[in-house]
């Protein structure tokens, strides 16, 4: 992954993103993977080029600290271990979360989606990093749809449709790819229900607006239903 200054061009209501790239890119592969390294299309993301938090620093020790309790393999061993992935990652760029680091907010933040990555896959219980983890951003709900986790307590969960389903209409003729969801568990999910997501929101200081999911996640977890591109 290489990152690159880039200009955003507006022409006649049409915007265009313009990238410096820092050396030539792989046309080989390029054309290998679209059909034409002349048109092809690729993800981007906005850095944040401040310097990376202490609450992130915060974050991934607590992250590795539940690793530890799960694994047993000391915390220097795991620090190493995560910084060497990041590398690898990125094609050999370096990351430090000291107090006097040059990594950005997205780098750090970046290193901190492999750490739980690797615990949704590996199902290693969150403890101490549950308190810390950002539950406000879209990955962390993405990743606890994914692996049907719960996102209040990590317990196995149930895919609750913030859209409500009207009774009586077959789910397996819904396109849940237009619909909201949340991963919660029974006891999460009766709760959430009982007393409202405004009050639920409130306890547990997560957001209750779901997010949509792509068929390919969807068939995944095993939800059913008639999708429009099928």
């Amino acid at each position: 992954m290489q990152r690159s200054r880039a200009q955003l061009v507006e022409d006649n209501g049409q915007y265009y993103l313009v990238t410096l790239l820092d050396e030539k890119p792989n046309l080989d592969h390029i054309e290998t993977v679209s059909g034409s390294h002349d048109q092809f299309y690729m993800d981007w993301e906005v850095a944040d080029t401040r310097r990376a938090r202490t609450q992130q620093r915060r974050l991934f020790f607590a992250l590795l600290s539940d690793i530890y309790t799960w694994s047993g393999m000391p915390t220097d061993f795991l620090k190493d271990l995560f910084y060497m992935e990041y590398q690898a990652y990125t094609a050999g760029k370096q990351i430090s979360l000291s107090d006097t680091t040059e990594s950005s907010v997205s780098d750090a933040n970046r290193l901190l989606d492999l750490v739980i990555d690797f615990m949704f896959e590996w199902h290693v219980p969150f403890k101490e990093g549950y308190k810390l983890l950002p539950r406000e951003q879209e990955y962390y709900l993405f990743q606890c749809c994914r692996h049907r986790v719960c996102m209040i307590c990590g317990n196995r969960a149930d895919i609750h449709h913030v859209d409500v389903i009207g009774a009586g209409l077959n789910r397996t003729h819904v396109d849940h790819t237009k619909r909201h969801v949340m991963a919660l568990c029974r006891v999460h999910h009766s709760e959430i229900e009982q007393i409202g997501s405004v009050a639920f929101s409130a306890k547990y200081h997560v957001p209750v607006d779901g997010i949509k999911l792509d068929k390919e996640t969807l068939k995944r977890i095993g939800l059913r239903g008639n999708y429009s591109s099928d």
